[in-house]
């Protein structure tokens, strides 16, 4: 471990050595000059930001993506063949691509800032201020002020401010979950250790970002800013690199497939045309540009960069409804495709709540059910209630008088009870509310005095007044059952006590190793009244004799009532829980098994043994590390991705911290969590539930569903363009596109193709984002890494709809037109504006299909009002396009009769007929398999 600026290890030193080697006073502190000059030596007590990315790079980021590479390359061809042309009016096909790439940018600057602002709002300083020494007296000051000898005071409910070793402790406990994963409080010791131990272990040390439960302890401080063991595990995180999404890949993957195709398609159709046709003037040259335009417009599905980041902005809203927040909206996917989730134990699967289950005396055991500090449950025997008799009135001695020895207090807020001090105290109060006796209890004892707890006697007592016996003082006392046992000379029987015999030690003791066997922590509680000539003593560890034992407790950090339900939900959807923690082996393991992850535990001793490729294999049957360090769970997630796993870690402490960044997808909690393991995390849960992380992967599935639809629509309706485009160039004379006296005529208008671009692939598009998930969406394996969002299946699907939609279109032309294979009587207007409708007409009938590969697109048929409404949305606006004058002149069209738009619309729904017969053989293949 770091010091500054004495020598290392100081938990192996004594007090006075390291105060010493500090430059310190243990008794009068730093003074303030000298403070302020070491604060200028050392810097502030901070955990060192990142840099801010600035707003200006954050937007250009917006623009590095391959499509729109391919949008910017058609606009420089647009604007270079609108020069050739004359540069008559303005280059619209340049301007409306222009303006897709702006909008597209701004949006994911817009939803990246909003995810932002939401994490910033969650954040909070793990310790703002500190008490400590100056000048022989306490002052509070800014925690960023601290600096190493200073002589630093906690106390109860304290953040600890910076790492330090204990001069003097009184009763200190300190929750060190956020650092070493220990559920359970730490009883903090000045004593001189030894032999080095694990962090977990250094009694005698504080350390920054953790919290004072209970007592009062002065150290002096060893360590600031980044050179605590939270900032020691924060550097980690510089030579942790981060993984793209797989959704990121992917899009990678299509738009280099896109970009190469658009080169191919344009150099194979415009050489054909230099090569076949004589171009007689400047302006055949311009016509062939254009066509090559045409080609490229109608290739890039313009609207995929921006209706990708609004479907997953969708999502982002989604799980910010179920309090789970995302930082990046490409996360959203990774998270649905994740097969194995690596989860902290405690506060996520567990509450971080202290439950006494089992109470063993003289007369018998009871249970006690419920969990957590809401007082709801029964204390029941042999599966009955607890009835009047010997059993309940022992039960009700160890229940009071543990909730006596105890400074913890339990009240309800607003519905939710809110515990004060240390969870295992409180464990005592909300068991006897359940057993219904705490008021009785409270009206009947008045404290006088109190026995602190030392971890040299390891018990705690006070004094206390029973008002019922003519204010008479008891002695009431917890602590550890083999010191406690030592102390009693009786043991509670009933309303009565006997004597204490070896025997019964012998099985008081059986019975607390059992109990500890179930994994489960125990204390005794004893009592004693004291004789008239003790009552005026001073309150002091003499009056802790001749006790009479009532009996023991077991007692658990109780697993999440719906955390069983959400892993067995996880497990069912293919994804594989895996349980890392700090805690000790027995506990991981209990609860791992309560929860059906595992039985067996791998300690992180065990891990240290083995190589890289012994722990790739360990990780395949293993689901439970106990007492592992964060160099620990970098080694797991690493060897986790070694066989392909799509790893989500999720955790609350600085030492997670390493481990979420390097996972595929890293989950912080937003209540516990510290400001460095959200500061790496992707997303954040705002209610720490692990229930909340099943819930998100099942959104995270249903949006990669969604992507999916919408990509297989954009793709086959982009195709149909492509493809119309091509065959309508090569087979011209065919249809009766060779007009005489033009060098090429294009089957479409290059400005009709932006239209159907921007009218199919915006409003219907973004409605498929809106799809309800799939009914069987937690009944599937998770996606294969090596598995394309764009696969065979896809392909095939996008190619044999466009080409649907290309001859319908085709057809269209031929039979409006005169001569062809189907003799028509119109112009080349009238023709091309049919062809036009009959193509959009087809993407909006596909846009119904790709509301599933399989079910037909008349299942569920109002599931999604948003998608219905788009199309009619389309349609109208296709409808004006085709009917207003001033939109006639833009994209060159002519008004139709309404016989014309009931061919139209009976040529375009063959797209849908198609992918109906298409469905109905691949279910019948199913059924007959």
């Amino acid at each position: 471990m770091s010091v500054q600026p004495g020598a290392s290890d100081p938990s192996l030193r004594d007090g006075p050595e390291v105060v010493r080697a500090m430059g310190a006073d243990a008794e009068q502190g730093l003074s303030a000059a000298e403070a302020g000059e070491r604060l200028e030596r050392h810097g502030p007590n901070r955990i060192d930001a990142a840099a801010a990315v600035p707003a200006w790079r954050r937007l250009l980021a917006q623009f590095a993506d391959p499509l729109i590479y391919l949008l910017l390359g058609a606009i420089a061809v647009s604007v270079v063949a609108w020069a050739l042309e004359g540069a008559h009016g303005l280059p619209i096909e340049a301007i409306v691509i222009a303006a897709i790439v702006a909008a597209n940018g701004a949006l994911g600057f817009l939803q990246e800032r909003q995810a932002e602002q939401a994490v910033a709002a969650l954040q909070r300083m793990a310790a703002p201020t500190a008490t400590v020494v100056r000048d022989g007296h306490e002052r509070r000051i800014p925690a960023d002020e601290v600096v190493p000898g200073d002589l630093l005071v906690v106390v109860e409910g304290d953040a600890v401010a910076a790492d330090g070793r204990l001069l003097s402790a009184a009763a200190l406990s300190v929750a060190e979950a956020s650092l070493t994963g220990e559920s359970e409080p730490v009883l903090k010791d000045p004593v001189t250790l030894e032999r080095q131990v694990p962090l977990a272990d250094r009694l005698n040390m504080i350390y920054s970002g953790t919290a004072v439960i209970r007592g009062r302890g002065r150290a002096v401080v060893t360590a600031t800013g980044m050179r605590t063991e939270m900032g020691r595990i924060a550097l980690l995180l510089e030579g942790t690199t981060e993984e793209r999404t797989p959704l990121q890949r992917e899009i990678d993957v299509v738009g280099r497939v896109l970009g190469i195709a658009v080169i191919v398609i344009a150099l194979v159709v415009v050489g054909t045309i230099l090569l076949t046709s004589p171009l007689g003037a400047p302006a055949d040259l311009v016509d062939v540009l254009l066509l090559g335009v045409s080609l490229a417009v109608a290739a890039v599905p313009e609207g995929l960069p921006a209706i990708l980041t609004v479907i997953l902005a969708i999502g982002v809203q989604r799980m910010a409804r179920q309090r789970a927040i995302v930082k990046r909206l490409s996360s959203v996917e990774t998270l649905g495709s994740a097969s194995v989730i690596c989860t902290d134990k405690t506060g996520t699967l567990t509450r971080n709540e202290m439950t006494i289950l089992r109470i063993v005396t003289r007369s018998g055991e009871v249970t006690v059910s419920g969990t957590g500090y809401r007082p709801e449950g029964d204390v029941t025997t042999d599966g009955e209630p607890l009835e009047s008799g010997a059993l309940r009135s022992e039960v009700r001695a160890v229940l009071g008088g543990g909730s006596l020895a105890s400074d913890a207090r339990l009240r309800e807020e607003d519905g939710r009870w809110i515990v004060h001090g240390d969870p295992t105290e409180a464990a005592f109060l909300v068991a006897e509310r359940k057993l219904g006796t705490a008021e009785q209890r409270a009206a009947r004892f008045h404290r006088r005095a109190e026995i602190p707890f030392s971890s040299e006697r390891k018990l705690m007592s006070t004094l206390e007044e029973d008002v019922e016996h003519s204010g008479r003082l008891a002695i009431m006392t917890k602590g550890a059952p083999d010191v406690l046992l030592a102390r009693c000379t009786r043991e509670r029987v009933g309303t009565g006590d006997v004597p204490l015999t070896d025997e019964r030690r012998r099985a008081i003791a059986a019975n607390v190793d059992r109990l500890a066997d179930e994994a489960l922590r125990t204390l005794a509680v004893a009592y004693r009244n004291l004789e008239p000539s003790e009552e005026s003593k001073l309150a002091d560890e003499s009056l802790e004799r001749e006790l009479v034992f009532a009996g023991v407790v077991g007692m658990i950090d109780s697993p999440r009532a719906e955390a069983a339900e959400a892993i067995a939900e996880a497990q069912g959807a293919g994804v594989r829980v895996v349980m890392i923690t700090g805690d000790h082996a027995r506990t991981a393991a209990r609860i791992a098994a309560d929860l059906g992850i595992g039985t067996d535990a791998v300690e992180g001793s065990a891990i240290d043994g083995m190589d890289d490729e012994r722990l790739v294999e360990v990780v395949r049957e293993a689901s439970v590390y106990a007492r592992v360090a964060p160099e620990h769970k970098l080694r797991l997630v690493d060897a986790l991705q070694a066989h392909d796993a799509i790893v989500a870690m999720t955790g609350d402490g600085v030492n997670d911290a390493p481990a979420l960044k390097a996972a595929d997808i890293g989950v912080a909690m937003g209540i516990t969590g510290t400001d460095v393991s959200k500061e790496a995390a992707n997303m954040i849960l705002a209610d720490d539930n692990f229930a909340t992380i099943v819930a998100a992967v099942r959104e995270g599935r249903a949006i990669f569903a969604n992507i999916r639809k919408f990509l297989r629509y954009l793709l086959s309706s982009n195709a149909g363009e492509v493809l119309t485009m091509f065959l309508g160039v090569v087979g011209a004379s065919v249809i009766g596109l060779d007009v005489a006296g033009e060098a090429v005529v294009a089957p479409l208008l290059a400005t009709q193709i932006l239209w159907i671009n921007l009218l199919t692939d915006s409003a219907p598009a973004l409605a498929l984002g809106f799809e309800p998930p799939p009914r069987d969406v937690m009944r599937v394996p998770p996606r294969r890494p090596e598995d394309r969002i764009i696969d065979g299946r896809m392909q095939a699907n996008v190619v044999f709809i466009g080409l649907v939609m290309a001859v319908a279109t085709l057809f269209t032309l031929d039979l409006f037109l005169a001569g062809g294979l189907v003799g028509g009587d119109s112009d080349l207007d009238h023709a091309r504006t049919a062809g036009f409708t009959v193509l959009v007409l087809a993407q909006l009938f596909n846009a119904l299909n790709t509301r599933s590969e399989r079910y037909s697109a008349f299942s569920r048929f109002f599931a999604n009002r948003r998608l219905l409404g788009a199309i009619l949305l389309s349609l109208a606006l296709q409808v004006a396009v085709v009917h207003l004058p001033f939109l006639n002149a833009a994209f060159g069209t002519v008004p139709l009769s309404i016989a014309d738009w009931v061919v139209c619309a009976g040529i375009a729904s063959a797209v849908l007929w198609a992918d109906e017969a298409r469905k109905l053989l691949a279910r019948r293949r199913l059924t007959d398999s």
